[in-house]
Protein backbone atom coordinates (compact mmCIF):
# COMPACT_ATOMS: atom_id res chain seq x y z
CA UNK A 1 0.00 0.00 0.00
CA UNK A 2 2.88 2.60 0.93
CA UNK A 3 4.20 2.36 -2.87
CA UNK A 4 0.58 3.15 -4.43
CA UNK A 5 0.71 6.03 -2.51
CA UNK A 6 3.91 6.86 -3.51
CA UNK A 7 3.20 6.21 -7.01
CA UNK A 8 -0.07 8.01 -7.09
CA UNK A 9 1.47 11.53 -5.33
CA UNK A 10 4.52 10.89 -7.92
CA UNK A 11 1.73 10.63 -10.67
CA UNK A 12 0.44 13.74 -9.62
CA UNK A 13 3.27 15.30 -9.35
CA UNK A 14 4.38 14.46 -12.75
CA UNK A 15 0.88 15.78 -14.34
CA UNK A 16 1.72 19.20 -12.75
CA UNK A 17 5.20 19.28 -14.46
CA UNK A 18 3.48 17.81 -17.83
CA UNK A 19 0.82 20.83 -17.42
CA UNK A 20 3.95 23.14 -17.01
CA UNK A 21 5.96 21.94 -19.88
CA UNK A 22 2.91 22.66 -22.30
CA UNK A 23 1.90 26.31 -21.23
CA UNK A 24 3.55 29.17 -23.44
CA UNK A 25 5.67 31.52 -21.93
CA UNK A 26 2.69 34.10 -22.71
CA UNK A 27 0.15 31.46 -21.34
CA UNK A 28 2.82 31.88 -17.95
CA UNK A 29 2.13 35.56 -17.64
CA UNK A 30 -1.78 34.88 -18.10
CA UNK A 31 -4.10 36.29 -15.23
CA UNK A 32 -8.03 36.83 -15.15
CA UNK A 33 -7.52 39.14 -12.07
CA UNK A 34 -7.72 43.31 -12.66
CA UNK A 35 -6.35 43.89 -9.70
CA UNK A 36 -2.66 41.60 -9.47
CA UNK A 37 -4.20 38.23 -9.11
CA UNK A 38 -1.67 35.16 -9.34
CA UNK A 39 -0.76 35.25 -12.96
CA UNK A 40 -0.41 31.17 -14.04
CA UNK A 41 3.29 31.21 -13.19
CA UNK A 42 2.36 32.29 -9.64
CA UNK A 43 -0.44 29.57 -9.28
CA UNK A 44 2.22 26.75 -9.63
CA UNK A 45 4.56 28.62 -7.35
CA UNK A 46 1.70 28.60 -4.38
CA UNK A 47 1.41 24.64 -5.11
CA UNK A 48 5.10 24.65 -4.25
CA UNK A 49 5.01 27.27 -1.35
CA UNK A 50 1.87 25.13 0.26
CA UNK A 51 3.74 21.82 -0.01
CA UNK A 52 6.56 23.46 1.98
CA UNK A 53 4.03 25.05 4.65
CA UNK A 54 2.32 21.68 4.69
CA UNK A 55 5.59 19.50 5.71
CA UNK A 56 6.88 22.73 8.13
CA UNK A 57 3.65 22.29 9.84
CA UNK A 58 3.16 18.65 9.64
CA UNK A 59 6.08 16.90 8.41
CA UNK A 60 9.12 15.58 10.41
CA UNK A 61 11.33 17.90 11.42
CA UNK A 62 13.75 19.05 9.32
CA UNK A 63 11.07 18.08 6.25
CA UNK A 64 10.98 20.89 4.58
CA UNK A 65 15.15 21.72 5.00
CA UNK A 66 16.68 23.46 1.91
CA UNK A 67 12.90 24.19 0.34
CA UNK A 68 13.21 27.58 -1.08
CA UNK A 69 9.68 29.54 -0.61
CA UNK A 70 8.88 31.99 -4.20
CA UNK A 71 7.27 34.90 -2.99
CA UNK A 72 4.11 35.67 -3.41
CA UNK A 73 4.51 38.42 -6.01
CA UNK A 74 7.12 36.76 -8.01
CA UNK A 75 6.37 34.83 -11.22
CA UNK A 76 8.95 32.68 -11.43
CA UNK A 77 10.17 30.86 -15.06
CA UNK A 78 9.23 27.29 -16.24
CA UNK A 79 12.90 25.84 -15.09
CA UNK A 80 12.81 27.39 -11.82
CA UNK A 81 9.43 26.48 -11.31
CA UNK A 82 10.29 22.83 -12.38
CA UNK A 83 12.94 22.29 -10.52
CA UNK A 84 11.16 23.56 -7.47
CA UNK A 85 8.10 21.03 -7.90
CA UNK A 86 10.29 18.13 -8.21
CA UNK A 87 11.84 19.19 -5.18
CA UNK A 88 8.99 19.84 -3.28
CA UNK A 89 7.57 16.94 -4.40
CA UNK A 90 10.36 14.64 -3.55
CA UNK A 91 9.76 15.92 0.16
CA UNK A 92 6.25 15.00 0.56
CA UNK A 93 6.57 11.40 -0.97
CA UNK A 94 9.05 10.80 1.72
CA UNK A 95 6.97 12.32 4.10
CA UNK A 96 3.81 10.13 3.67
CA UNK A 97 6.18 7.51 2.49
CA UNK A 98 7.63 7.50 6.38
CA UNK A 99 3.91 7.80 7.55
CA UNK A 100 2.76 5.19 6.21
CA UNK A 101 5.52 2.70 6.89
CA UNK A 102 4.95 3.77 10.57
CA UNK A 103 1.53 4.56 12.38
CA UNK A 104 0.04 6.21 9.66
CA UNK A 105 0.18 9.26 11.90
CA UNK A 106 1.63 13.16 10.78
CA UNK A 107 2.52 15.60 13.31
CA UNK A 108 -0.54 18.21 14.15
CA UNK A 109 -2.56 16.46 11.90
CA UNK A 110 -5.43 15.02 13.24
CA UNK A 111 -6.93 13.13 9.93
CA UNK A 112 -3.97 10.79 8.76
CA UNK A 113 -1.72 9.94 6.09
CA UNK A 114 -4.22 9.24 3.49
CA UNK A 115 -6.16 12.10 4.09
CA UNK A 116 -3.10 13.97 4.17
CA UNK A 117 -2.51 12.85 0.48
CA UNK A 118 -6.19 13.46 -0.51
CA UNK A 119 -6.04 17.03 0.61
CA UNK A 120 -2.77 17.85 -1.54
CA UNK A 121 -4.11 15.94 -4.85
CA UNK A 122 -7.41 17.88 -3.94
CA UNK A 123 -5.61 21.38 -3.77
CA UNK A 124 -3.47 21.24 -6.87
CA UNK A 125 -5.95 19.44 -8.76
CA UNK A 126 -8.04 22.82 -7.40
CA UNK A 127 -5.38 24.85 -8.87
CA UNK A 128 -4.49 23.21 -12.12
CA UNK A 129 -8.39 23.75 -12.72
CA UNK A 130 -8.05 27.52 -11.92
CA UNK A 131 -4.99 27.34 -14.55
CA UNK A 132 -7.14 25.84 -17.13
CA UNK A 133 -10.02 27.99 -16.99
CA UNK A 134 -7.08 31.23 -16.55
CA UNK A 135 -5.39 29.65 -20.22
CA UNK A 136 -8.72 29.07 -21.95
CA UNK A 137 -10.43 32.79 -20.91
CA UNK A 138 -7.17 35.09 -21.71
CA UNK A 139 -6.90 32.64 -25.31
CA UNK A 140 -3.90 30.68 -24.19
CA UNK A 141 -5.54 27.71 -24.16
CA UNK A 142 -4.15 24.20 -24.46
CA UNK A 143 -4.05 22.23 -27.29
CA UNK A 144 -7.32 19.55 -26.52
CA UNK A 145 -4.82 16.87 -26.47
CA UNK A 146 -2.99 18.46 -24.02
CA UNK A 147 -6.09 18.93 -21.54
CA UNK A 148 -7.32 15.39 -22.28
CA UNK A 149 -3.54 14.03 -20.98
CA UNK A 150 -3.28 15.50 -17.47
CA UNK A 151 -6.46 13.24 -17.16
CA UNK A 152 -4.58 10.36 -18.09
CA UNK A 153 -2.94 8.88 -15.08
CA UNK A 154 -2.66 5.14 -16.44
CA UNK A 155 0.37 6.77 -18.99
CA UNK A 156 1.68 10.01 -16.70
Amino acid sequence: MTEQLAEAWRINNRINLFLLENISDQGMKSTTSARGGRDVARQFAHMHNNRIEWLENHGPRNAAEGLQQFDAKYSPGKEELKRALVASGDAVERCLTQAMQSDGKLRAWKCGVLAAYGYHVSHESHHRGSILLTLKLTGNRLDQAVAYAIWDWNNR
